[in-house]
This record gives structure tokens, C-alpha cells and sequence, in this order.
């Protein structure tokens, strides 16, 4: 019989638990844990219509996000035809990839810590929450990621990152959830 070992928590997971839901416990006063919001997942979604035509671009973007997430990711197919772009409904027009528990906290880590401060001119990001109080960022390369290898990039290609939060009542809510983990916002 092996020892038990030690399951591995996430850095940003831990301080959750630790230190962010008692300060929101106090500043929304909850009663319960379970009142305070939580992030549910990260949707990272990548558009190209170039792809609908040449399939080695979606291979290519496929390639880098799965470095970029540590996930493969699925095609994305077209809802509508639309005759000004040639494309038609069901083409493969992009990629997505959706990540939930350890990954999600660990993307958001590196994020936060490694991508965000190597965007040129970076002066934080804006606070456009939805009345749902979830928040998308539009990265426009995908370099800023150290797992991109420069070298062996073809295409520069801009991403959406969704961050979904589950039990927030206001965008207030969300946003200082999301401040707490460490995103820099402006001021």
C-alpha cells in the first residue's frame, strides 16, 4: 500500500477559501460561505473566419490555445450563413475552451501574474461587467502568454476571456471578487 499523498490545491484556490470569503463574508455581511460569490468557469473563445477556408489556421489556433490553457479546445461552427464573409452555417469558425476547477484557478494565476503585466502600455482593465455581473477581456495577441513560443508563431490572433461568477446578486459583487483575486482594474 502506498502513503496517501497530499492533493494538490491551486494558489489562488487556497487564498479563496482562506482569506477572500471572510473579507466578503464581512464587507456584503453573509451569514453562510456559501452566500459569497465564486468563479464557476473561464470561457477562453478565439474567432477566425480565415478558418472557415483554410482549415491549418483553426489547427494552428487549436495548438497554441491548448498550450495557453493546458486543454484542448473544440471548433467553433458558424449559427447563421453569411453571404458577405462566404461563410455558411455549421463551418468551423473558431475555437473555445472552457476551464472549471484546478485549471481554471491556475490560468487565472498565471493571468493575473505573467500575461497581463507583459501587454505593452498596460494600464489596467476596464470594469464592464453584464447585468449578470460577469466580465469578458479581449486580449488582442496571443504572445503575451509565456507557452507561445514568438519564434514559431505564424499569426497574431486576439482572444475573449469570460469569467463566469456563480451567487453574485449586484456586479458590485463580482467585481470585488474578481478585485480580490488580484485583477488589476482601473482606478
Amino acid at each position: 500500500m502506498c502513503p496517501e499523498k497530499e492533493k494538490y490545491i491551486p494558489r489562488l484556490l487556497k487564498k479563496y477559501r482562506e482569506e477572500i470569503i471572510p473579507q466578503m463574508m464581512k464587507k456584503f455581511g453573509y451569514k453562510n460561505r456559501l452566500q459569497t460569490p465564486c468563479l464557476e468557469k473561464i470561457v477562453i473563445n478565439v474567432g477566425c473566419g480565415e478558418g472557415a477556408h483554410k482549415g491549418e489556421v483553426l489547427e494552428q489556433i487549436g495548438k497554441e490555445l491548448a498550450l495557453i490553457s493546458g486543454q484542448k479546445s473544440i471548433k467553433t461552427e458558424a449559427k447563421r450563413s453569411i453571404s458577405n464573409f462566404k461563410i455558411r452555417r455549421g463551418m468551423k469558425i473558431g475555437c473555445k475552451v472552457t476551464l472549471r476547477r484546478a485549471r481554471m484557478y491556475e490560468f487565472l494565476d498565471r493571468l493575473i501574474n505573467i500575461a497581463l503585466p507583459r501587454i505593452k502600455d498596460f494600464s489596467g482593465l476596464r470594469d464592464s461587467f453584464d447585468q449578470q455581473g460577469n466580465y469578458t477581456l479581449g486580449i488582442k495577441e496571443q504572445i503575451i502568454f509565456p507557452e507561445i513560443n514568438i519564434d514559431s508563431v505564424e499569426r497574431i490572433w486576439g482572444m475573449d476571456i469570460t469569467f463566469v461568477i456563480a451567487r453574485n446578486k449586484t456586479v458590485e459583487e463580482a467585481k470585488e471578487l474578481l478585485r480580490l483575486f488580484g485583477m488589476p482594474f482601473k482606478r
